[in-house]
């Protein structure tokens, strides 16, 4: 990578990534964008890119280098590059990195400082530890899955609450927290990530309002899981959809408004035994027109309506084109008034040779 980008937060920190799928990479790749020095190791001959030749955005700004961890000679080498690395990041099961020899203990009897980062989606240990499974299980057992979707069927979100969410940026507090941590004590530590704590911890205010009675244990039935009519999308007259979320009354009273509805023909925003005739009467008049004209009416206004977008649309969107949030792949986040963030670091298209990243390292 010969391009050179200016300070960033993380400069000077060496970061291994042992290559998988899912939160690690993810981590580790804000890792880079941050400004760290991530090696990523991947076993000979693992293909780089999905078919059709796209490379994977995930390992932008990584050095990569192929290893094949079952050998002596080539894991001999992986420990000599952890030894002088700051963080390590697995997302295997439980045990398989100690079954490889490169475990916790190992890495660190030889690098007392290292930061060791383990995210998973059960953790390292209960029942589950050793038990497959993919974010749509992370997230059941946590009644994030159970809350989303339509009265008749939960719908998985993707899968960014349990792998992304609740995985990646768990994770990534979990290194940045154990690197501090590290400045006042010298040693590295264990940090464990799981998708299940993560997930539950980004659903801590479901739980405040579900122990406090403001929330049904029941889909489409509370304010913000689409059963309010005030927080919903509708479909438009082009088959396209607008987005809806004016929870304040002074938000909602300017949806009133533009959508030219007589508020004294209607329930009150609060009233949830009226929210069907409110759903019906606001669905009706969205279904009038276009979804571009209302996004055009409704833009500039503080009535918390916008266009849902296809992921083809969305770079072309004004707020995505001004902030560069969106060009094929998602920009670098976030963003700081000193040093920065912003420069999207190339994908290597070969793998390094692992011995000259070693030297490297060693010669620094």
């Amino acid at each position: 990578m010969s391009q050179a980008f200016p300070q960033r937060p993380l400069d000077g920190v060496r970061v291994v990534e042992l290559a998988g799928i899912g939160p690690a990479p993810h981590a580790g790749m804000m890792l880079a964008d941050l400004g760290a020095e991530v090696v990523r190791v991947q076993r000979p001959g693992a293909p780089p890119d999905l078919p059709g030749g796209v490379p994977d955005f995930s390992s932008r700004g990584k050095r990569i280098v192929a290893a094949d961890l079952k050998s002596d000679v080539d894991r001999a080498r992986v420990l000599d590059l952890i030894a002088q690395a700051d963080v390590l990041v697995e997302g295997f099961r439980p045990g398989v990195t100690e079954r490889l020899g490169l475990g916790p203990d190992e890495c660190r009897r030889r690098n007392p400082r290292l930061v060791y980062a383990r995210v998973t989606g059960w953790g390292q240990d209960g029942p589950y530890a050793g038990q497959a499974g993919h974010d749509i299980n992370y997230i059941s057992i946590t009644g994030a899955l159970n809350a989303i979707g339509t009265p008749d069927r939960p719908v998985p979100p993707l899968n960014l609450i349990g792998d992304f969410g609740g995985g990646s940026m768990l994770v990534l507090v979990g290194i940045l927290a154990a690197l501090l941590e590290r400045q006042r004590s010298g040693e590295g530590q264990v940090v464990d990530a799981a998708m299940v704590d993560g997930t539950s911890l980004l659903m801590q205010t479901l739980w405040w309002l579900y122990a406090s009675g403001h929330w049904q244990d029941e889909r489409s039935s509370n304010s913000l899981d689409g059963g309010a009519p005030f927080y919903r999308t509708y479909r438009c007259a082009d088959g396209r959809y607008v987005a809806v979320g004016c929870l304040e009354t002074q938000f909602y009273a300017e949806l009133i408004r533009l959508l030219d509805l007589d508020p004294a023909t209607l329930p009150d925003q609060r009233d949830q035994s009226g929210w069907p005739r409110l759903a019906e009467a606001i669905g009706g008049a969205f279904a009038r027109q276009t979804r571009d004209h209302w996004a055009k009416l409704f833009e500039g206004t503080d009535a918390c309506v916008t266009p849902v977008l296809a992921l083809s649309e969305v770079p072309a969107h004004p707020q995505i084109m001004a902030r560069r949030s969106v060009t094929d792949h998602a920009a670098p986040a976030p963003r700081f008034s000193r040093t920065r963030t912003d420069e999207i670091a190339p994908v290597d298209a070969e793998p390094l040779e692992l011995g000259d990243v070693l030297a490297r390292w060693a010669g620094s």
